[in-house]
């Protein structure tokens, strides 16, 4: 039986309900645990209910983004001129983290803005995460940095997993590390297993979907039954979060965990 253990992002997975019954959904389809982007439409004690309810924990959640389509939509920390915006949502994303349980708070590094230099953005970047590391310290919640593709995420700020872990140096891997996407870094990268072992020892969170469509695992390119054998060999104690959109229905689409998980 494998140790893998697999949440439930519920941002990708059971859309076909409302958001807030997504919660039982994921329970009663066997996930213990849960991540999503975004929890600051709702209280955070509706929130915690929901999860007691259903017995869940909760694994991570995002800082504040702007709305889609906007320059925004993929974060603020690399933005010069949102400073304060960037604070105030890092400040609230720990508010909920705390309140939610939740161990992980990825920080979204955001897009470089247009006609300012990227040594520029990245600089700013670099500041504003230590900033954040300092205010998570003593917390017990741990920042989460990941670099995301650039076919999704043009002009992203986190280019690379080594930018991303130079980042996780600087600012210190006690309070920070990566979130390694499979998918993300399959498009720009590839050579999964090779960058799983380089960067095992600060991956503090994964997430899989399939490349090149972004469903779930097994309906695409990336050989996941070889990856997760090698997570798991690798003594990897976290979580994994199912951060991709079902090819048709989320229940009928999790036989990959019974095909592809030994």
């Amino acid at each position: 039986m494998t140790n893998l253990r697999f949440d439930a992002n519920l941002k990708w997975l059971f859309t076909e309900l409302p958001f807030l019954e997504r919660f039982d959904a994921a329970a009663a389809a066997g996930f213990t645990a849960v991540e999503y982007a975004s929890p600051y439409e709702y209280e955070p004690r509706r929130l915690r209910a929901l999860l007691d309810n259903a017995g869940l924990e909760q694994i991570l959640i995002n800082t504040p983004m702007g709305p889609a389509g906007s320059p925004t939509r993929f974060g603020f920390a690399c933005l010069p001129d949102s400073v304060g915006d960037y604070r105030e949502g890092v400040l609230r994303g720990l508010e909920y983290a705390s309140a939610l349980g939740a161990r992980f708070l990825h920080v979204v590094g955001g897009v470089v803005p247009e006609g300012v230099h990227d040594d520029v953005a990245f600089a700013r970047y670099v500041a504003n995460i230590a900033w954040a590391a300092e205010q998570a310290r003593g917390t017990g919640i741990r920042l989460l940095l990941e670099a995301q593709n650039k076919r999704d995420s043009p002009g992203f700020v986190l280019t690379s997993q080594a930018r991303a872990a130079a980042v996780v140096e600087a600012v210190g891997d006690d309070v920070a590390g990566l979130l390694l996407d499979f998918y993300h870094a399959q498009i720009d990268e590839g050579d999964l297993v090779r960058t799983f072992e380089k960067y095992r020892g600060i991956a503090l969170h994964l997430q899989i979907a399939d490349a090149p469509d972004r469903h779930e695992p097994g309906t695409g390119e990336i050989a996941y039954r070889t990856l997760f054998r090698v997570i798991e060999s690798s003594g990897y104690d976290g979580w994994i979060g199912c951060e991709y959109q079902p090819a048709t229905a989320t229940a009928a689409g999790l036989t990959w965990m019974k095909e592809l998980v030994e």
